[in-house]
């Protein structure tokens, strides 16, 4: 075997990055979103036994839902890919690229066996930039096929070592191959293939056989004039062994995928549901156009899928031509490699095989697929391909008269593929770049026109995404996916009444069932989903809960299975007030995917729905084992830790809202609860900061601005509390508890009584019956030395609230105040008061200090429970659904917050007595 230099291995390995290195600004587009984004395999939470029971795309195998591409290997370096790096799509092509080099470097020794170093170099360097590869290398799902390619290169290179010096068999290179062959087969499934190129090459190049000698060896052997050769026993054991490995490898992936081929629809694959003929004339005239492509890879499209490929429906239609050339072309080339044993033939010979073998899997011709064409299943048939024009070139070239136009043709086919090359890879840049470059290729395809729409959505640029639908729909009418995508623009453009017609519509293209046949067979798990969106729509509408209820339980009973349902379902029976039977369908989605963390945490937001926080906090905890950095869980679990009181639980509270500003450090209600946190455990200075970050990230934030200036007058810094307040009453002129704070600041601290007769003013021009504004503006006149009009305020106040005692009491104060003064005959107008500095300056003190308690008194009452009603209404007003009752801590707080406003009362009734 020819030894590769380190020379060409540099050459090789320069000349792909020169062709891909812009393809590291390339993002997760296409199918990298389902198998890089959305699949939980990739995070370390996720066990690894999972990447082994789960598809490429991480879903079950054991579901009908399941493409049942199996493939954990390749998952796996996906899973490396995100230790290292997480989301950052860089590295995941960094490694593709270097996949690709050693891919190509393995095929440079894969040609030296067949041809001679030079044209042995011009095929690999034609593998290494053909255009046909940007799918593969750009695109990293097209990992699958580096790696299988690898393995797949790697067994054959060690089967070739497996014949003996003396014509003996090696076993070792044997074993080593089925072991490559099974871990090609685990990177993608084309990989067993390899064993078939082994055969091929076991008994045409290795034993030298040509067709017409096999004929006459076995004519020989049946007519019983002579029995096998040793040489040819030898090749039978050797076949023997890999076809005894490959029915293994077989009947274990057939019980991987418990025996069931994925669902496919007519949209994925039109003529593998069309009849006969024009299913075997269409899948047959791919054959052609596939290698088109490889001829001529000008015009490359990422998705091939639904019209873009009229069918063949009759043997009259000129496209049979095309097929029928490649078929003789194919069949002369066979015919020639395999009636001679010069090395020509051999070359010819392996190069089919790998043009043919790995691409059977592929081409529909004994079982569907998903797709019509996909340029990424020609990464290995490409190999082949590149040996044939290489031997093309070395015979040519060796014609002196042809040489240096060969040459030349050899340069430019190099220059203008890498270049094409290069520029192929900008298409891959984004979802938008990607698929509106398809469309210049293909009009026809409604795939591409609604996946134009869904990168433009996910820029919430609706208007334009709804033209591209809306076009998917005149383009394929009969598209389920695409009037969904209608309806769902359309409600995100808040036209209700537009959104629910297009899924009506939809609904309306839904096969009808026919009774004893299993309904999940004849559609798209996916397309299940209208009923969920038609559902979601309606339910914003109290009237008709019920309707999407039955809409909800349709798609249940279309598909027992369907998990999504359950969850919608469970979250329209707590709207309906029906906990008991939410928690049910959320217990039966938990049968199919016990793994699911937000099943569990639904299943928590229902216990607190039924008052049983000890549940709730157990199913918030099963849900972040699950996903340790689940949001939703980590924040309402740490909420319901603090709304608990338990002091054991405070510090795990903070650790979970912790964990959760990380995931949302522009979520203002992280850093809120963590001041509140700070707060119960009078950690001033740490809520302070966090309080003030909430506010910083959210302008005009109600609660923390509130709970910031409480924090700032619990701490005697009620200076700095007012112009928290005054930013509080700027946003929000109505709250009232803000009024009120603002009200005792100015009256106690600044002795401003007409700004604090201000604030309890304007409470009641909000509320005339607000008691506490009431009373705290009677303290006023009281500081005022209005009598009179103070008794008639209480007076008021006592009419509104004539159960507060404490109301009574003062009112029964000042009436005895005004007795005393008017025995002493002292005036009770505070304009006739002039003079009596004394006596004014003992009563004024005892007034602030009267107003000060009273004040106090009755702000104790409102504000004992006020930090944690903020916290609720407020503070998480966005969020999923919650307790809204105060939990027992809060409870006991405010008890002991008036047992201690009464104590004052006392002291503030002696006091005035006593004046």
């Amino acid at each position: 075997m020819a030894v590769v230099s380190w020379m060409e291995i540099l050459l090789l390995t320069g000349l792909v990055v020169g062709c891909y290195w812009n393809s590291l600004s390339c993002g997760f587009v296409f199918d990298d979103v389902s198998a890089i984004l959305d699949n939980k395999d990739l995070r370390p939470a996720t066990p690894l036994r999972n990447l082994f029971l789960n598809d490429f795309w991480g879903t079950p195998m054991v579901e009908e839902r399941s493409h049942k591409s199996y493939r954990p290997l390749t998952v796996l370096t996906f899973r490396l890919n995100y230790l290292f790096s997480e989301l950052s799509s860089a590295s995941y092509h960094l490694l593709n690229v270097g996949l690709h080099s050693v891919v190509c470097v393995l095929f440079l020794r894969f040609c030296r066996l067949f041809l001679d170093k030079t044209s042995s170099l011009v095929a690999a360097l034609l593998f290494a930039v053909h255009p046909i590869h940007t799918e593969a290398v750009t695109g990293v799902v097209g990992r699958a096929e580096l790696l299988s390619s690898i393995f797949l290169l790697a067994a054959f290179l060690a089967y070739t070592r497996s014949n003996g010096a003396d014509q003996s068999i090696v076993w070792t290179p044997i074993a080593v191959t089925v072991v490559l062959v099974a871990a090609a087969t685990l990177c993608k499934e084309q990989g067993i293939t390899v064993i078939a190129i082994c055969c091929v090459h076991e008994v045409f190049v290795a034993q030298g056989f040509t067709l017409p000698m096999l004929l006459d060896t076995l004519l020989q052997v049946l007519r019983g004039k002579d029995g096998f050769p040793y040489a040819v026993l030898q090749t039978l054991l050797k076949l023997i062994v890999l076809i005894i490995s490959t029915l293994l490898l077989v009947i274990i992936r057939v019980q991987v995928i418990q025996s069931q081929l994925p669902v496919f629809t007519r949209f994925d694959n039109p003529a593998a549901v069309s009849p006969t003929p024009a299913r075997q004339l269409t899948f047959n005239y791919l054959l052609p156009l596939n290698a088109w492509l490889l001829l001529n890879p000008s015009e490359l499209c990422c998705d091939w899928t639904m019209g873009t490929i009229p069918l063949v429906e009759s043997p009259l239609d000129l496209r049979n031509l095309a097929t029928l050339a490649f078929y003789s072309l194919l069949g002369l080339l066979a015919f020639h490699s395999l009636r001679h044993s010069h090395s020509s033939a051999k070359t010819v010979l392996m190069a089919l095989s790998l043009i043919v073998l790995p691409f059977i899997p592929a081409s529909n011709l004994f079982f569907p697929v998903g797709f019509v064409v996909a340029e990424r299943v020609l990464y290995v048939p490409s190999m082949g391909f590149c040996v044939l024009v290489a031997h093309g070139f070395r015979i040519v070239s060796h014609k002196r008269h042809l040489r240096k136009i060969s040459w030349l043709m050899i340069g430019v086919l190099l220059a203008t593929h890498a270049v094409k090359t290069f520029n192929r890879n900008w298409d891959w840049e984004s979802e938008y770049t990607l698929f509106t470059s398809a469309l210049k290729v293909n009009k026809n395809n409604a795939k591409l026109w609604n996946n134009v729409g869904h990168a433009l959505e996910n820029q919430n640029n609706y208007e334009k995404a709804l033209r591209y639908f809306l076009q998917a729909t005149r383009v394929q009418p009969d598209d389920i996916g695409a009037h969904m995508n209608v309806g769902r623009t359309y409600k995100n453009l808040n036209k209700s009444k537009e959104a629910e017609d297009a899924y009506l519509v939809a609904k309306s293209l839904m096969p009808q069932i026919i009774p004893g046949k299993k309904y999940a067979t004849r559609v798209a798990p996916n397309h299940l989903n209208v009923y969920i969106n038609l559902a979601n729509l309606i339910r914003t509408n109290d009237s008709r809960l019920e309707e999407a209820d039955q809409l909800y339980r349709q798609a249940i009973s279309m598909r027992p299975d369907f998990k999504q349902a359950y969850i919608s379902r469970g979250e329209l029976l707590l709207k309906m007030n029906k906990p008991l039977e939410a928690r049910d369908a959320y217990l039966r989605a938990l049968e199919l995917d016990s793994t699911n963390a937000d099943l569990w945490y639904n299943l928590a937001i229902v216990n607190i729905e039924m008052k049983e926080p000890s549940e709730a906090l157990k199913n918030f905890n099963h849900a972040l084992e699950l996903n340790p950095r689940h949001k939703l869980a980590l924040f309402n679990s740490a909420l319901l830790m603090q709304e608990s009181g338990e002091p054991r639980f405070r510090p795990e509270a903070n650790r979970r809202f912790l964990t959760y500003v990380q995931e949302e450090p522009d979520d203002a209600n992280g850093y809120f609860n963590l001041g509140m946190l700070a707060m119960d455990a009078n950690e001033n200075t740490a809520a302070e900061r966090w309080m003030r970050e909430a506010i910083r990230l959210q302008t005009g934030f109600r609660s923390a601005l509130f709970n910031l200036a409480l924090l700032y007058s619990q701490s005697r810094r009620e200076l700095d509390a007012l112009p928290v307040l005054d930013e509080l009453l700027r946003h929000h002129p109505e709250h009232v508890k803000g009024l009120i704070l603002k009200g005792d600041i100015l009256m106690n601290h600044k002795k401003d009584t007409q700004g604090a007769k201000v604030c309890f003013q304007r409470i009641l021009s909000m509320d005339p019956t607000n008691v506490q504004g009431k009373h705290n503006l009677c303290v006023v006149y009281f500081e005022e030395r209005d009598l009179p009009r103070a008794e008639r305020c209480l007076e008021e106040t006592l009419a509104l609230a004539p159960h507060e005692e404490y109301v009574r009491r003062h009112l029964g104060i000042v009436r005895g105040k005004m007795a005393a003064m008017s025995v002493a005959g002292q005036p009770l107008n505070p304009a006739s008061a002039e003079g009596a500095e004394e006596g004014r300056g003992a009563t004024g003190s005892a007034g602030a200090g009267s107003k000060k308690n009273v004040r106090k008194s009755s702000s104790a009452e409102s504000l004992s429970g006020n930090s944690q009603s903020e916290l609720l209404d407020d503070g998480q007003a966005d969020k999923q659904q919650r307790t809204k009752s105060k939990s027992t801590k809060e409870i006991k707080d405010i008890e002991k917050k008036r047992a201690a406003a009464l104590k004052r009362l006392e002291e503030i009734e002696r006091i005035l007595s006593g004046d």
